[in-house]
C-alpha cells in the first residue's frame, strides 16, 4: 500500500457544548449521511510517538509551518484492522498518510524488533521505522474518544463529533483495556472537526456559523499532553 502522496485538506476545529449538539446533528442529517464504515458512534484509540524532547508536541505549540506526528490507531477494540498513520500540516492545510499493519507487527514495533517486520511496499512503514531508529521515537501518549461522523460526498466534507476524550499517560499498551484514563476536557464539552477539500458548501458553512461554537487550534493530542504536565 503506497501512501506517501499527500492529499491536502482543510481542517477546522471547535469545542461545542453538549446542549447544542443534538440540534446541530439534526440540521446536518438533513443534507449529510453518517459514515458508511461504522454504525453510529465508534471508539477511536491512538498511540502517539515522539522523541524524548517532545518535538512533535512543541512544534504544534509553536505553530510551525510544517509539522508531522506518527500514531498507531485502531477502532472499536478490533485488532483485525490497525493503521500506522502520519498526520501532517503544511501551509494551513492538513494531510494524512496511512499503512495497514498487523497486531504482530505492532508488537514488533513496540519491542523494537524491526528486523522481524516484512515492510514490502509500505513506504510509510519504511519511513516510520527509519525515524524510530534515527530520531529515537518512543511511545508518548494514548488518546481514546468516541466519534460520530457525518459525510457530504461533494468536496468530501466530513464533520465529526468527538466525545469522552481521555488520555492514558504512563501505560503505552494500546490494547490494554484496563488502562487508567484521565479526562482531557470538562464534562459536556465535545470537539467538532470540519474537514473538506477545496471549498466548504455554503449551506454547511451557514449551519456551522449559526451554532454556538468556540474555535480552537489545538489537537486532541495536545490536550492530552497538557494533562500529562509537559
Amino acid at each position: 500500500m503506497n501512501t506517501l502522496e499527500n492529499n491536502y485538506r482543510h481542517e477546522i476545529k471547535f469545542i461545542i457544548n453538549n446542549s447544542d449538539i443534538e440540534l446541530l446533528k439534526k440540521k446536518l442529517s438533513l443534507f449529510m449521511h453518517e459514515d458508511n464504515n461504522y454504525n453510529g458512534e465508534y471508539l477511536v484509540s491512538s498511540l502517539y510517538f515522539d522523541d524524548i524532547y517532545n518535538n512533535s508536541y512543541q512544534s504544534k505549540l509553536a505553530g510551525d509551518y510544517i509539522r508531522e506526528k506518527y500514531r498507531i490507531r485502531y477502532y472499536n477494540n478490533d485488532r483485525s484492522y490497525i493503521t500506522l498513520e502520519l498526520k501532517g500540516k503544511e501551509n494551513n492545510l492538513c494531510y494524512k498518510r496511512r499503512d495497514i499493519i498487523t497486531y504482530e507487527e505492532y508488537n514488533h514495533i513496540i519491542k523494537k524488533e524491526y528486523d522481524k517486520i516484512n515492510i514490502g511496499n509500505r513506504k510509510l512503514l519504511d519511513r516510520f521505522i527509519f525515524d524510530m531508529k534515527n530520531k529515537n521515537l518512543i511511545p508518548n501518549i494514548i488518546v481514546d474518544y468516541y466519534r460520530k461522523a457525518f459525510v457530504y460526498d461533494i468536496e468530501d466534507v466530513r464533520i465529526t463529533f468527538d466525545r469522552d476524550i481521555k488520555s492514558s499517560m504512563f501505560n503505552y499498551d494500546l490494547f490494554d483495556k484496563k488502562r487508567f484514563k484521565l479526562n482531557a476536557l470538562d464534562n459536556g464539552e465535545i470537539i467538532l472537526e470540519v474537514k473538506y477539500n477545496n471549498r466548504l458548501p455554503n449551506f454547511i458553512n451557514e449551519i456551522i456559523n449559526n451554532t454556538r461554537l468556540v474555535r480552537i487550534a489545538v489537537s486532541k493530542y495536545v490536550l492530552c499532553m497538557d494533562k500529562k504536565g509537559i
